[in-house]
């Protein structure tokens, strides 16, 4: 389980099993941030990386594009599906190693998030060392030189190992809170919602601007801006595009919509 250790007992752990490659997890990525904003430092996210393909073959890779495909076309999350055509991976694994290696240093999540953005968003081919330690330069504030250690230690491979173990059987995404069953697969954010209240947690009545919520997350695309934010989909790309207009925010193009970040 990769994530800060909660030592506050009024803290909720919520346990995300996911995988760097996993589509409907990309397509979840609006839940995760609305789990974050609506909850806050009540809740504390941790991950469990299940790995989906220890060897890709053409089938394999033929169901993960057409798996992309559904996925951005239920959640409005911009996807390439070409990244699993053009040039698969040879296995998934290598990203699952990064992020458990990147977890020495600290919180994964940024570095998760950069690996969904360069596999779904820039079909980038995410299954090597080079490409990996490309993707922590730009995530920035990480030691490369022991990320590079990390990633051949067995140690690192050894913790994998136990998430595989953990997250055998489980439908990805999937939220765990407190421990308990998890929600299992992508569906309606009020499931999450429900289980994350059931569990203990207590909502939090204010939301994010757009720009604090770039401020915080860094790019997002329109449908995770629309969760964070509390805004309806047309609503959220209005008022993204009018910031833009602005020149307060700026889109990143990408097939089947944009990422957006702060204009400075």
């Amino acid at each position: 389980m990769l994530g800060p250790i909660v030592a506050d007992v009024g803290v909720l752990p919520i346990t995300v099993f996911t995988d760097p490659y996993c589509p409907w997890s990309w397509g979840a990525e609006p839940q995760l941030r609305r789990l974050q904003v609506e909850f806050g430092a009540r809740v504390a996210i941790t991950f469990v990386i299940v790995g989906l393909r220890r060897a890709l073959e053409a089938p394999d890779a033929g169901a993960l594009a057409l798996a992309t495909l559904d996925a951005a076309a239920e959640s409005g999350m911009p996807a390439d599906a070409r990244v699993f055509l053009r040039d698969a991976p040879r296995s998934t694994h290598p990203a699952a190693l990064a992020v458990h290696a990147v977890a020495e240093q600290g919180d994964p999540g940024p570095y998760l998030r950069r690996l969904r953005e360069a596999i779904f968003v820039e079909g980038r081919r995410m299954d090597n060392a080079a490409a990996l330690l490309d993707a922590a330069r730009e995530v920035g504030g990480l030691d490369l030189d022991r990320l590079q250690v990390d990633l051949a230690s067995n140690a690192i491979v050894e913790g994998f190992g136990a998430d595989l173990e953990r997250g055998r059987g489980i439908t990805t995404p999937a939220f765990s809170f407190g421990g308990g069953e998890p929600v299992e697969g992508y569906g309606p954010y009020q499931r999450v919602r429900e289980a994350a209240i059931a569990a203990g947690a207590e909502p939090l009545a204010e939301r994010p601007s757009v720009e604090d919520a770039l401020r915080r997350f860094g790019r997002l695309a329109t449908p995770e801006v629309a969760a964070a934010c509390d805004l309806p989909g047309p609503r959220a790309a209005a008022a993204l595009w009018n910031l833009a207009l602005e020149w307060r925010v700026r889109p990143r193009p990408a097939v089947g919509g944009e990422l957006w970040e702060l204009a400075a």
